[in-house]
Order: structure tokens, then sequence, then C-alpha cells
């Protein structure tokens, strides 16, 4: 497996809040940026749906 520089300091930052504060504000991150991410995905592939194809 390659080495991830990128993803070693998000698992650091993330390892680091939970310490800090508890496994409550990580979920909390992690449920709005899946919702927003769902809402984007969502919008994207919709709006295709409002062309008018006449």
């Amino acid at each position: 497996m390659e080495h991830h520089p990128a993803a070693a300091w998000l698992t650091e930052a993330a390892a680091s809040a939970v310490q800090q504060h508890g496994t409550g504000n990580l979920l909390r991150v992690v449920l709005i940026v899946m919702f927003l991410g769902c809402a984007l995905t969502a919008w994207l592939l919709l709006r295709g749906y409002k062309r008018k194809d006449d």
C-alpha cells in the first residue's frame, strides 16, 4: 500500500478530534458532509430531467 500524506493527515486530525471532543462532534461533521454530498449529487443528477427536448 502506498503512503498518502493527505490521508495520514486526515486520520490524525480525526483521531485528535475524537480525543479532544469525543465522538459526537466527529459524527456530526460526518453526517453533515454526507447530507450535503447527497443533496449535491441529487441536484446534479436531477437537473438533467428539467431540460425541454423540443
